[in-house]
């Protein structure tokens, strides 16, 4: 028991402590640009992490680790539907400092998943058979997530660079006032199973915390 202590606590270290996502600016934003790194550096957003990670970085609230968990059920979703090969941008005020910014929990993620999906008939039937993955709406009330997809497996020509513009652009600038930001990018192939455990240990400490407060 002290020794799966000991790793679970190394663990967590390790999510706060060797981050590829950068802290917050004083505007409760990730910048769009590593602080520090030169303004033609390739180390910017969107920035590339994993599952754990974005956990450990975002999951500090219990309504955060609800969206979390609803994040790795919409891939969990994904990947039944045979859509793994790909990654996922993630953005959002769940990314922001919301909390101080606007005095509230965040509502829900915003995801655009790029994968495959094959030709017009395979699309839908993906559709029929997972409508909830299709539909932001549905997807929102399902998995607490804002989720669009970008196709990967078309010919890249103008109409394909706009839409990759599209959603970066709009991703880099807070909707409010136009102040740039950055954002995170996960893959579909990183496992889930070591954020949702860490998730399941910070509410399980948390709960513990509140009930001591409590007596």
């Amino acid at each position: 028991m002290c020794r799966i202590a000991h790793q679970r606590n190394e663990s967590k270290r390790m999510v706060m402590h060797e981050s590829h996502i950068p802290e917050w600016d004083i505007h409760g934003v990730l910048p769009p640009i590593r602080p520090g790194e030169k303004p033609i550096s390739s180390d910017r957003s969107p920035y590339r992490t994993s599952v754990l990670e974005l956990c450990g970085r975002f999951g500090h609230t219990r309504e955060r680790r609800g969206i979390l968990r609803g994040l790795a059920e919409l891939r969990k979703a994904l990947r039944s539907a045979g859509l793994a090969d790909g990654f996922q941008w993630i953005d959002g005020s769940f990314v922001e400092d919301v909390e101080a910014n606007r005095g509230r929990a965040p509502g829900d993620i915003d995801v655009v998943t790029f994968v495959g999906l094959g030709g017009v008939e395979r699309q839908r039937q993906l559709i029929a058979a997972h409508p909830d993955l299709f539909s932001s709406q549905r997807a929102k009330r399902r998995y607490l997530v804002d989720h669009y997809f970008v196709a990967t497996d078309i010919a890249f020509d103008a109409n394909q660079a706009r839409w990759v513009s599209y959603w970066y652009s709009m991703w880099s600038h807070r909707r409010e006032d136009g102040r740039w930001k950055g954002f995170v990018q996960l893959s579909l192939s990183d496992s889930d199973t070591p954020a949702l455990e860490w998730l399941s240990e910070q509410d399980m400490t948390t709960g513990s915390e509140e009930t001591s407060n409590e007596r």
